[in-house]
């Protein structure tokens, strides 16, 4: 159905700002996909570079049961020239910080500064039966401990001259967004709402990135845009024990998860027509977040919404 438009750091220690909120080319809007695991090396090649045609500033991509967060990037970042690729992220649990290390060093040499490495990993109900021993402890040390490792790496590569490495961290609660802060570019919430948004902004200042993912049901169909919005919600508060955890922190009830409430729903996802769209993507950027990480929800997750990745571009340049 038609639809109507609207009127390139890894041991930061030392982080870098950006008075003009661009965070080195991520620019306001970006893309945010899970979808690219499905697909073969050369249609990904081919959304990636349409994704850079349409203006977008940034593609950031899930790593699961598919390609690993490294090879992935090296796919995009072949094929693209100027799009920043980040990894939306790379689980901790099952890769060593010193290979993590050196690939991201390698990355960085390569593409000068276009990759942003993001850290997280967390326990759900699909834990890796691979997990590295160990890595599934407390969050906040278990985190320190592997950018402590990832920092004491030794390699032949060659320091750039340019500004480090970039990593960000996949920080929810006050603890993690605080570790990011200090020991990276900046945050990297998933499935947050704009109140979240607005409380890592005071907690972690002006200076560090803080980059959103908005998850988004893109249709005229007010049936479809709900239902589509209330299963994605549903999933991860039934499986995600860490997101629960910060929709609590956020006031949200036991009774709003197991519903899920409208009220929930309304909050993480973005629903309806381009306008709706729109409209959240400036409520998250008037509290804070320096650039916005669009998921598009449709009701087949291995097929690239190519169709929504269009209509939305105009976000990303206006």
């Amino acid at each position: 159905m038609r639809r109507t438009s609207p009127d390139r750091t890894g041991d930061i220690h030392e982080r870098e700002t950006d008075t003009n909120n661009s965070h080195r080319g991520l620019g306001r809007v970006g893309i945010w996909t899970m979808a690219f695991d499905w697909q073969p090396a050369g249609l990904v090649r081919d959304a990636t570079a349409e994704l850079e045609e349409l203006g977008y500033g940034a593609v950031w991509y899930a790593e699961g049961l598919g390609r690993d967060a490294v090879s992935q990037a090296w796919l995009i970042l072949g094929n693209t020239r100027r799009l920043v690729v980040g990894a939306g992220v790379a689980n901790i649990a099952v890769r060593d910080p010193i290979a993590m290390a050196a690939a991201h060093r390698a990355l960085d040499d390569a593409y000068a500064g276009r990759f942003v490495l993001g850290l997280g990993g967390h326990r759900t109900h699909d834990t890796p039966a691979n997990a590295i021993p160990g890595r599934y402890g407390r969050p906040v040390q278990t985190m320190t401990a592997y950018l402590d490792a990832m920092d004491a790496a030794t390699t032949v590569l060659p320091e750039p001259t340019r500004p480090r490495r970039r990593r960000v961290l996949a920080a929810l609660g006050p603890k993690m967004t605080e570790l990011a802060a200090q020991r990276t570019e900046g945050a990297l919430p998933y499935f947050a709402p704009v109140e979240h948004t607005r409380r890592a902004r005071e907690a972690m200042g002006p200076g560090p990135l803080l980059a959103v993912e908005l998850a988004v049901a893109l249709t005229d169909e007010p049936d479809l845009a709900r239902r589509l919005a209330r299963d994605h919600v549903a999933y991860y508060t039934s499986t995600a024990p860490h997101q629960a955890a910060n929709l609590r922190r956020l006031g949200f009830s036991e009774q709003d998860m197991r519903g899920p409430s409208s009220t929930l729903v309304d909050a993480v996802v973005a629903h309806g027509n381009l306008d709706a769209v729109r409209t959240r993507v400036r409520e998250h950027l008037d509290a804070g977040a320096d650039h916005v990480c669009i998921q598009v929800l449709t009701a087949d997750p291995a097929t690239l919404p190519l169709h929504e990745w269009r209509e939305l571009a105009f976000l990303a340049t206006e």
